[in-house]
């Protein structure tokens, strides 16, 4: 029997131990560590709320997870409650499954001012993850600022701009959307370095801004390059570019019936931030493109900002004792292996990149790599003797029996019209497993 630990119970964690069970089929157990009470990682906290067809694919998890050789470990903060060199000791694999839950950093003067966010933060409150429910943004602005040119940028961006109706079926926590009908912010700009030919954001996220009932998005004529340029892009990036060119032919008499304006801020470099205890504006300087990269002409100015969110990428938590690569912002790898026994994979090994699918291929290779390295079953003790230490230590485990008491209270407390209303602090999470 093979024993592996997985760390991270998101897709990188799924998909890898589907893999595993194709590979060994019942000649192998797979524990899966979260340091939450609740599966699932960057689908409950990282997709959008109102993009409820993608949280679907937690129903194959669940398949995954219901196995008779996979069990879900939650509430174990590993690297506090266990290290990774213990699970090492216990399990004949160790995988880090763990995302980029971490904000890549803005880095600019003036990102200590009030009411600055990055993304995971600001997401993470939206979505109700415990470690940012209290986060209170102040939405009491007249403009708000999202740097990035992603789809997170996006995201951020339509949560701000829609209306209680227009939230209908999502899973947005209460608290969130509270405030968000309390805002009133009336101009919403999306800072980007460079121009619409090098946008990172997907046909269907961006066609979605031209949907919104409080505002029509504004791109400029004059961002836009000549139309035959279009012709040299790939055909993801062309469809998006093609949803800009129909922002920038909304007439201006239709927006002036609109009581919010999105637009988009192209060929601009947010240099500094500018407040006294909380931010009042931005400092952006006009760029221009060089070799695919943006440069800064000299030219100066500002935007209004009561409110900034960046939404520039993620970075991979550090954990003790495992090599880490500060630069690339994920664990120090070649190709998955990090040191004998311990692998990682997903976002954790490559960085914030690709979609929830890119993560299956990627199970897979990892485990192929585990094959290669352990071409025999090892002698480790894996499951029983990791529940010998947690009965040691007194570590309180939360199984997926335990999660599905969860989902059901949940799924009870909704209101009308929702999935469920999220537990946001861990301790009630734990409650409602003993109602």
């Amino acid at each position: 029997m093979r024993h592996i630990a997985i760390v991270g119970s998101g897709p990188a964690g799924y998909y890898t131990a589907e893999a595993a069970q194709k590979q060994w089929g019942d000649d192998v157990s797979i524990d899966i560590f979260d340091m939450l009470p609740v599966p699932y990682g960057l689908i409950r906290f990282g997709v959008a709320p109102d993009h409820q067809s993608i949280k679907g694919v937690t129903r194959r998890y669940e398949q995954t997870a219901l196995s008779n050789n996979v069990r879900f470990v939650g509430n174990i903060k590993v690297g506090q409650d266990v290290s990774v060199a213990k699970l090492q000791g216990l399990y004949d694999a160790v995988v880090l499954a763990t995302g980029a839950p971490r904000d890549r950093p803005i880095d600019l003067p003036g990102d200590h001012l009030g009411n600055v966010f990055g993304s995971a933060g600001f997401v993470g409150w939206y979505n109700g993850h415990p470690e940012f429910a209290a986060l209170e943004p102040d939405l009491s602005g007249k403009t708000a600022v999202v740097i990035g040119m992603g789809n997170v940028a996006l995201d951020v961006t339509r949560i701000l701009a829609k209306t209680r109706d227009e939230f209908a079926g999502s899973d947005i926590v209460g608290h969130a959307l509270d405030t968000l009908m309390g805002s009133t912010i009336q101009r919403i700009v999306i800072l980007g370095r460079r121009g619409p030919h090098q946008i990172m954001m997907t046909p269907k996220e961006l066609g979605e801004l031209g949907h919104l009932s409080r505002a029509a998005p504004r791109v400029d004529p004059q961002d836009l390059p000549d139309l035959d340029d279009d012709a040299m892009l790939e055909p993801g990036i062309r469809k998006s570019v093609t949803h800009l060119r129909s922002f920038a032919a909304i007439p201006e008499s239709h927006r002036a019936d609109l009581p919010l304006e999105v637009e988009f801020d192209f060929f601009a470099a947010p240099r500094g931030l500018i407040g006294e205890g909380k931010v009042q504006a931005i400092s952006v300087e006009r760029t221009r493109i060089e070799a695919g990269r943006a440069v800064g002409t000299g030219e100066f100015y500002e935007i209004p900002a009561d409110l900034v969110v960046s939404c520039i990428g993620y970075q991979t938590s550090p954990i003790a004792g495992v090599p880490f690569d500060e630069r690339a912002g994920r664990f120090a790898n070649d190709q998955g292996r990090i040191l004998p026994g311990l692998y990682c994979v997903g976002w954790a090994r490559r960085g914030p990149s690709g979609t929830i699918g890119t993560n299956r291929p990627d199970g897979f290779g990892v485990i192929e790599l585990i094959a290669q390295d352990m071409p025999q079953a090892g002698r480790k003790s894996g499951r029983p003797g990791f529940d010998a230490l947690a009965a040691e230590r007194k570590l309180d485990i939360v199984t997926f029996r335990d999660w599905k008491r969860i989902e059901e209270a949940e799924q009870a407390r909704a209101r009308d019209g929702a999935p469920r209303e999220k537990f946001v602090d861990v301790g009630d999470m734990i409650r409602a497993i003993g109602q």
